[in-house]
């Protein structure tokens, strides 16, 4: 209800927006003109997601991998995360932290600039959502933008160098 999702779906592209515009690289997208290159630029972690049944994490990674025109190594996003250990299980039968931490992998597929994830540990059990920060502090490290929407102010705390709090679609505070 504080207007975090559709702030970041008028970012990506998804949805228009009722006023104003966004201005990525110098380029002003006003609400009906979205450049469709920047699918290819930012990757995406939904707040929630359908993967398709009866494919394996490794047959998924290859899928979104052909969505794209330039892929990071698959190796390196295996590693990157932590995906080894489940590449040949059925997309139905992962945990909530194995399915999160592939959602992140589709989210890096393309190597973007910006990632955006939507509240990426909601429903996460207190040791995979540490898992998860790391993951993110790690993402962090190689220099990419992160774009977070969270409800908890510990992860916020531990994850973002600039925060900003929003009620009813309005920034109230940022720092």
């Amino acid at each position: 209800g504080a207007g975090k999702t559709t702030t970041i779906e008028i970012m990506e592209g998804i949805i228009a927006a009722s006023s104003g515009s966004v201005v990525y690289k110098n380029n002003e997208n006003q609400a009906k003109e979205v450049d469709n290159n920047i699918s290819q630029q930012i990757g995406i972690q939904f707040q929630h997601t359908a993967l398709q049944d009866f494919l394996t994490v490794k047959e998924t990674l290859n899928l979104f991998a052909s969505f794209y025109q330039h892929t990071l190594d698959q190796n390196k996003l295996i590693e990157l995360c932590d995906l080894s250990d489940f590449l040949e299980r059925d997309n139905r039968l992962l945990s909530g932290g194995q399915r999160q931490r592939l959602l992140l992998a589709l989210a890096l597929i393309n190597d973007p600039e910006i990632i955006f994830l939507d509240e990426p540990t909601t429903g996460l059990d207190p040791h995979a959502r540490r898992n998860f920060w790391q993951l993110i502090k790690n993402i962090k490290g190689q220099n990419k933008t992160i774009i977070l929407t969270t409800h908890y102010m510990d992860e916020a705390e531990q994850l973002c160098d600039d925060i900003v709090i929003m009620d009813q679609g309005k920034i109230i505070e940022s720092g």
